[in-house]
């Protein structure tokens, strides 16, 4: 195996820099979808790209079970903001009796994750959308983080 050069790992340097400086304008460039929230009763749906996750898609690929709930919406919402908040690099931005706007920021690149939840009292259960703004796959990153929220949501339910 051939040792680098002085010269080879300068490129590799500077290619590494250039893309970390790539990824970094991205995530800041990115601005918050306008059509988030809630449209008679239901979230914005998932685009075709891995990177999303919610309660009312149809297809595997993006498909989670929304949370069983038989108390208030405003309680529901309340116990989900301090789990929320609980989580690093998390800010909520939007509350309301039965909706909740999360962003959650990665701690590398600084990309940024839209985190929707909205109670629906009639149906008793919490709809869910979790969505990266930029890129393509984010590797699981929004299931694994929506599976963690669901389990909080649930142990505290639990006497």
């Amino acid at each position: 195996m051939k040792k680098l050069g002085i010269c080879g790992l300068i490129v590799i340097l500077v290619l590494g820099g250039g893309f970390a400086m790539m990824m970094g304008i991205m995530s800041y460039s990115a601005e918050p979808p306008k059509s988030l929230g809630v449209t008679d009763g239901r979230l914005q749906a998932c685009p075709n790209s891995p990177n999303c996750v919610s309660t009312q898609s149809q297809d595997d690929q993006h498909k989670m079970d929304p949370i069983q709930w038989n108390g208030s919406s405003q309680e529901a919402i309340t116990r989900l903001a301090e789990i929320i908040a609980a989580m690093p690099r998390t800010v909520i931005v939007a509350q309301t009796d039965d909706y909740l706007r999360a962003e959650f920021t990665s701690g590398l690149f600084r990309f940024v994750d839209d985190v929707e939840f909205y109670v629906d009292s009639v149906g008793h259960k919490i709809q869910f959308r979790s969505a990266s703004r930029t890129g393509y796959s984010d590797l699981g990153v929004n299931r694994k983080r929506m599976t963690e929220i669901v389990n909080r949501f649930e142990a505290q339910a639990t006497p």
